[in-house]
């Protein structure tokens, strides 16, 4: 076992060097670099491959296991409510920070960046909230895993997950067959991995390419501040949310997700990480159908680096435009991107779409002024995954310890190094979910007849 985990450390040196030999290529030769964009892109595309049949499994197990339907219930409302709060907090420090730099003044809109605005507002287009709730339905039962919908997946677990739920002893062999389904997916993605070097090599060198260091200079006050505003919400806001409801320090949370982190860099998604999110924070000691029901929802509804990267970008365009916002067109802008901030993906070029199609509805002499931004998205994007990511990770300890499904102990061994997580087949068998408060946990993979640490007082 110590052999393999070797491996795997050495795999995500070569992700570190791949990214350097990225920046150089891009820099020396930036025609070659950006034709290997596709090599990022098909990494990605792998990862998110993946992504529902781990929801899926992840969502099902979580729920069969659990005997009272209404404690699921109770999870999903508090992250729900804790996701709407904490989004509001990071659209109001994005617009807080905006007002402070006072970005985009003194630029001046282009020809080129005003049709790239166009672009990116059809890309974008303003959704209804009956077009995103009926989007939540998937065409059929199998639709929900080929159409790549994180929420349309969700769905269709959660109602499968219910339903073995509610046929207690009778769908315990269905349990164990999604059991072994879950640990397949997880070798599989462990295989994906190994290409990652691969990946971040095509992705950085084609962006260095593209864009090279020029484009960025006048454009430097933004993504300094921007960088510095989510460095401070993750450290300060989350820290000490987390310090003070959990006892757990937010810098030994990311130093156990390093790797989730340094993938999220090189790939600039997010998503590319969800997978061995959901291993890691079971392995950490949250609760599985706490896990499968937060992270999964956070990665649709808690985008606090998307809402940070809203309103600061719509201030920053408004400032370029030199059609700055009053106070009460802010505040209204804030109000609509709660909303439109739901509507996007972990993905990367989603904020930039959302931002457009946002000012398309409340501002639409605004959206040509997102072509100013353009050059820098990329960049921009790779801050934005970055601090959905950790919010969602922060999250989940969150909801666990406020559903008491959280095992601090274990934690305390994980961070200390105790309890190494096994980067070879992501799944632990040695301490899987945990019970209910009095109650046995049904025969399912991944779970020890004496894995009982975990239980609540």
């Amino acid at each position: 076992m110590a052999a393999k985990r070797d491996k795997t450390h050495y795999l995500y040196i070569a992700v570190i060097a791949a990214v350097l030999l990225g920046i150089a290529v891009g820099f020396a030769a930036p025609g070659v670099a950006v034709e290997l964009k596709p090599l990022g892109t098909g990494f990605v595309n792998l990862i998110k491959m993946m992504i529902s049949p781990v929801i899926f499994c992840t969502i099902v197990l979580g729920i069969g296991s659990v005997r009272k339907a209404a404690k699921v219930g109770a999870v999903g409302g508090l992250a729900l409510g804790y996701f709407m709060v904490m989004s509001t907090v990071a659209l109001a420090i994005g617009l807080l920070v905006g007002n402070l730099l006072d970005p985009g003044s003194g630029l001046h809109l282009t020809e080129a960046a005003r049709h790239a605005g166009e672009a990116q507002a059809k890309a974008g287009g303003a959704q209804s909230t009956p077009d995103f709730l009926l989007g939540i339905i998937p065409t059929t039962l199998v639709s929900a895993f080929t159409g790549g919908q994180v929420l349309q997946t969700l769905l269709v677990a959660l109602l499968c997950g219910f339903a073995l739920q509610a046929m207690g002893t009778a769908g315990e062999p269905l349990l164990r067959g999604i059991g072994h389904v879950q640990k397949l997916v997880f070798r599989v993605l462990a295989m994906i991995m190994w290409a990652a070097p691969v990946g971040a090599f095509g992705a950085i060198a084609a962006v260095v390419g593209a864009t090279g260091i020029d484009a960025l200079k006048s454009l430097a006050v933004i993504m300094i501040g921007f960088y510095t505003t989510c460095l401070l919400f993750v450290f300060v806001v989350l820290g000490t949310l987390l310090r003070v409801c959990t006892g757990v320090s937010v810098f030994a949370l990311l130093r156990y997700l390093g790797r989730e982190l340094l993938l999220i860099l090189s790939t600039s998604s997010s998503e590319s990480a969800l997978p061995r999110l959901i291993a890691k924070m079971e392995h950490l000691g949250v609760s599985k159908p706490v896990v499968g029901i937060t992270v999964p929802t956070g990665y649709s509804f808690n985008l606090d680096g998307t809402a940070i990267y809203l309103t600061m970008s719509s201030l920053f365009v408004a400032e370029a435009m030199d059609k700055p916002l009053a106070l009460g067109e802010q505040i209204s802008l804030l109000l609509f991107m709660i909303v439109a901030s739901k509507g996007a993906a972990g993905v990367t070029g989603a904020g930039l779409a959302t931002l457009a199609g946002g000012l398309q509805t409340h501002r639409p002499e605004l959206v040509d002024g997102v072509g100013l931004i353009v050059g820098i998205d990329r960049f921009m994007s790779e801050a934005r995954a970055l601090t959905n990511f950790a919010g969602n990770a922060v999250a989940t300890v969150l909801i666990g310890t406020w559903t008491k499904e959280f095992d601090r102990q274990r934690a305390a061994e994980v961070f200390a190094g105790r309890l190494p997580f096994d980067e070879t087949t992501l799944v632990d068998d040695a301490h899987g979910a945990r019970p209910e408060s009095g109650e046995a946990p049904p025969a399912v993979p991944g779970q020890s007849a004496d894995a009982k640490d975990g239980v609540p007082a």
